[in-house]
């Protein structure tokens, strides 16, 4: 349950980041509102998983989520360019992400 719950405060962190990028400095009523809910589930979510998984391991987890598609939306998009080595380092976190989930006991 606890990895559940950290994938999907990594999906609310790429949500916050998104929003904040679009808040124009929390200017906007709806991108800023959408950026305070998704930033409070982000970290609701990854203190939940931080209760039964270790600190570094959630920690690394979340980033690594939210980073990611924070940038393959961006990168979809056409708001950054998306290039051969782009994709590459961006399925290296990936692997990476699901490289400590393989290794947790």
């Amino acid at each position: 349950m606890s990895w559940l719950v950290l994938v999907l405060a990594g999906v609310a962190e790429a949500v916050w980041a998104l929003a904040l990028g679009r808040s124009e400095g929390l200017t906007r009523l709806v991108p800023t509102a959408v950026f305070g809910l998704a930033l409070l589930l982000s970290m609701a979510g990854l203190a939940f998983a931080m209760r039964s998984l270790p600190t570094g391991t959630a920690y690394a987890v979340w980033v690594g989520i939210g980073a990611s598609l924070t940038v393959g939306y961006a990168m979809v998009t056409g708001a950054e360019t998306a290039s051969l080595w782009r994709v590459l380092f961006l399925a290296m976190i990936i692997g990476g992400v699901i490289g400590l989930k393989a290794v947790d006991s």
